[in-house]
C-alpha cells in the first residue's frame, strides 16, 4: 500500500473508531447566546501538556490542533474570546484516545488536573451532546464546536486525496461532493454535521464555507507543529 493510501486509510479508521464510540443522538434546539469574556482558568501551555499526557496518536494531536485553529478563527470572526475558544477546541477530545467508551464523561476528571473552569468543562463536554453526553451546547461557541468538529475530519480526509494534500486549493463544491458520498470517510457522521448546522440556523453551504476558511487560516501553523512532533 502506498504511503498516501495508508495515511488516508488510517485517518478513516480513526474517524470510524470515533463514531463507534458514540451512542444514538437526539434532536436538539435552543437559542444561541454569546458572551465576550470567558475564563478557561488555564494557559495554552497547560492545555497542551494535558493533551499530550493522554494523547500520543499523531492523528489525535493534529485533530486537536485543527479544531483549536478553527475555533480561534470563528472567535475572531465573531469578536469573541479567541483564547477560550481555542483552548476548548484543543482539549475537546482530551479523553478520547485512552477512554473512547467514556468520551466526554472522563474529561471533567482530566480537566480538573489543571484546574479548568466550569465554563471550559461545560464547553468540552457539550460537543458530544446527544452523542455521548447529556451536556447541551448553550453558547454560540459550543454550537460551532459541535458543528465544526466532525466537519474538520471530513475536510481533512478530502484534502489528503488531493495532489496538494492541502485545503488551500480546495473548493466548497468538493466538500459537498464528499459529503454526499457516504462511503467516503464513513466515520464522519453526516447526521451530526447537519445537526450542527441546524443548531446554528445555518445552511450546510455556510457551514462548509466558514469551516474551510477557518482550516485554511491555520493549516501552515499546524503542519509546522506536526513536523516537530
Amino acid at each position: 500500500m502506498c504511503k498516501i493510501a495508508s495515511t488516508i486509510k488510517n485517518a478513516e479508521f480513526m474517524l470510524e473508531r470515533r463514531q463507534r464510540s458514540y451512542t444514538k443522538g437526539q434532536d436538539v434546539s435552543s437559542s444561541i447566546r454569546t458572551v465576550n469574556i470567558m475564563n478557561a482558568n488555564v494557559t495554552r501551555e497547560e492545555a497542551m501538556a494535558l493533551l499530550k499526557k493522554y494523547n500520543q496518536e499523531p492523528f489525535h494531536i493534529q485533530h486537536a490542533l485543527t479544531v483549536e485553529g478553527v475555533m480561534r478563527w470563528f472567535a475572531k470572526e465573531n469578536q469573541e474570546d479567541e483564547e477560550f475558544w481555542g483552548i476548548a477546541g484543543l482539549l475537546h477530545d482530551v479523553d478520547f484516545e485512552k477512554w473512547p467508551d467514556q468520551h466526554c464523561k472522563k474529561a471533567p476528571e482530566l480537566l480538573a488536573e489543571i484546574g479548568a473552569s466550569e465554563e471550559l468543562v461545560h464547553a468540552v463536554c457539550s460537543h458530544g451532546y446527544g452523542i455521548c453526553s447529556d451536556v447541551e451546547p448553550e453558547l454560540l461557541m459550543e454550537k460551532i464546536m459541535f458543528a465544526a468538529d466532525e466537519l474538520t475530519g471530513l475536510i481533512w480526509a478530502a484534502a489528503l486525496m488531493r495532489p496538494s494534500k492541502s485545503v488551500m486549493d480546495m473548493e466548497v463544491k468538493s466538500i459537498k461532493k464528499k459529503f454526499k458520498d457516504k462511503r467516503f470517510a464513513a466515520g464522519c457522521s453526516r447526521e451530526i454535521i447537519q445537526k450542527g448546522a441546524d443548531m446554528l440556523g445555518w445552511e450546510l453551504t455556510e457551514l462548509f464555507e466558514k469551516t474551510l476558511e477557518a482550516m485554511r487560516s491555520c493549516e501552515a501553523q499546524i503542519n509546522k507543529a506536526m513536523e516537530q512532533e
